[in-house]
């Protein structure tokens, strides 16, 4: 082997070197990032972030959500119960990934019939806590990435703490506990099982759908999430 060969091998060998240690670190930095949230509650989410960072830097003013922690066992069951009817009702026996559900949100769009919502809890967790929003196909990779982590690393209990003191509840509404006042004026812990199934079914589109004024197509999912919570053994 000629001298030009083994340089040009050797400079190959020491770039996939590189590039495995990179991965290595990665994997280490975001496994000890997921393992810390499965002890300690977030202080914010990467959306947070950038909304600061975009108010330092844009003269337009972004309206920063605010949220009031409250651990699982402080919420109203109703309303645990009403956002699994709506957003993930296998919750408890996939991890992470509902793939039968994926399987037919495919087939509506080859079918070009209503989009259906594949998103688990896990996944919206992920993007919610961690990711920035976009559709793109990195931000999608990363978003199975950190689900996968999550699931390996948190019981299911904790995932849906997590999920339920993070989400996007509309405009500068994070969290349960700050929806529950917002909407309703009361705690998290004294929804009815009509005022969860409201919440619950505004969780698609918070910004547009209201639980003080529920449109048709609001009621029609309270109703249907209503019944769902009647069939569910929690």
């Amino acid at each position: 082997m000629g001298k030009a060969k083994k340089k040009k091998k050797g400079l190959l060998n020491r770039f996939y070197r590189f590039i495995a240690k990179i991965l290595i670190l990665f994997f280490v930095a975001t496994l000890f990032q997921v393992l810390a949230l499965r002890f300690i509650d977030p202080p914010f989410t990467t959306s947070i972030l950038i909304l600061h960072a975009k108010n330092l830097f844009s003269t337009e003013t972004y309206i920063i959500p605010k949220g009031e922690w409250r651990d699982l066992k402080d919420l109203s069951p109703s309303l645990v119960k009403a956002v699994l009817a709506s957003e993930d009702q296998k919750f408890m026996d996939h991890h992470g990934f509902d793939f039968r559900e994926l399987k037919e949100a495919v087939k509506d769009i080859f079918n070009k019939s209503r989009v259906r919502g594949a998103s688990t809890i896990t996944m919206q967790t992920s993007r919610t806590i961690f990711l920035w929003r976009d559709r793109s196909i990195t931000r999608k990779v990363m978003e199975a990435y950190y689900t996968v982590l999550i699931e390996f690393v948190m019981p299911k209990v904790r995932i849906l703490e997590l999920y339920l003191n993070t989400v996007d509840w509309g405009s500068g509404i994070i969290g349960a506990e700050a929806a529950a006042k917002k909407y309703f004026n009361k705690s998290a812990a004294d929804l009815t099982d009509e005022e969860a199934a409201l919440l619950a079914a505004i969780l698609p589109s918070p910004h547009v759908w209201s639980p003080v004024n529920p449109s048709r197509q609001v009621l029609a999912r309270q109703k249907r999430i209503l019944k769902s919570m009647g069939r569910m053994h929690l």
